[in-house]
């Protein structure tokens, strides 16, 4: 039996997303990322470039439905400007968040119908610091919350999402901090923007416990990255995720001028590998990444192909 393909899913209108000179979110992150992804092999490989926007009526299960509005009348009528203080809008950013959105949807449904082994979503704008009312941090829609529902919609009862970006998932967290059928991990650098993110933020009512951040100092190595792995898999021993969904940025790369870690190219894949352990004990290696942040051109397009080689391996 010939062996399940790694989807990509990528639209030419994430490319139409204009921030303007000098944002450091740009289309080109995402032709860089292309241009070194040109020679994987086709047989290990899905990349699908025709996935459809995601509807108003799956989005709200996030976002409030008056802001979803307000983005879409911003885009046609203003035609550019900013939704907050570094989140820019232009003619074509309603429908390339409504894609990043769907390019989510899409690959949750090929693997839960067994066409895909695993998959990540090549998307911007970038969503896991999008909140239900307004955009933050480049984040228009949180597209791994919204992957997260609609999963729940599809039956799945336990869901792990972890967060490997610098940057605090503010968004995703708030969205499940009641919720104890979705885990959510970040790992950050803290004290940092957004400024959430503590060792205290633990979660709500009957989702106390199953909300977990492990904030790190500026400078941080591999190493402590690596030695906050064995709580999260002895946390996944009691919680048993059916789905994993990873907020992949890159920009804790030592390179990244937004960033201020120490993480080489190599780090991504043994995260990706500690991911995977997980994923196959408890998911049926069921993994969705959604690509956030990572603004080091080189630095993001060798860490994600280094990510995708290692989910299809």
């Amino acid at each position: 039996m010939e062996s399940l393909k790694t989807g990509i899913t990528f639209h030419e209108t994430f490319l139409k997303h204009n921030t303007g000179a000098g944002h450091p979110e740009t289309h080109g992150r995402l032709e860089s990322i292309l241009d070194h992804l040109s020679d994987l092999p086709s047989k290990n490989f899905l990349l699908k470039k025709d996935f459809k926007e995601a509807p108003l009526s799956i989005i709200s299960s996030i976002h409030d439905p008056n802001y979803i509005r307000l983005v879409g009348r911003y885009c046609e009528e203003k035609g550019s400007g900013y939704l907050d203080g570094d989140t820019v809008f232009s003619p074509n950013s309603f429908s390339a968040a409504s894609l990043a959105v769907g390019a989510g949807l899409y690959l949750a449904d090929e693997i839960l119908l067994g066409n895909l082994k695993n998959g990540m979503a090549l998307v911007r704008p970038p969503g896991h610091h999008a909140e239900s009312d307004h955009a933050m941090g480049f984040c228009i829609f949180n597209n791994i919350a919204v992957t997260a529902k609609y999963l729940q919609s599809k039956g799945i009862k336990r869901i792990l999402i972890l967060d490997w970006d610098v940057h605090h998932g503010n968004g995703t967290q708030h969205q499940f901090y009641e919720d104890d059928s979705v885990y959510f991990i970040s790992l950050h650098q803290f004290p940092f923007y957004p400024g959430t993110g503590s060792l205290a933020e633990r979660g709500r009512g009957k989702g106390f416990g199953t909300t977990l951040n492990i904030p790190l100092a500026r400078g941080a190595s591999e190493f402590e990255y690596l030695s906050s792995f064995p709580s999260i898999h002895r946390e996944m021993e009691k919680f048993q995720p059916e789905f994993v969904l990873v907020s992949a940025g890159f920009d804790a790369h030592t390179n990244d001028p937004l960033g201020g870690m120490n993480l080489p190219t190599s780090a991504f894949e043994t995260f990706t590998r500690e991911i995977q352990k997980i994923a196959d004990t408890y998911a049926h290696g069921r993994i969705i990444s959604f690509l956030e942040g990572g603004y080091d051109f080189k630095a993001l397009a060798e860490s994600v192909k280094l990510h995708l080689e290692t989910l299809t391996s």
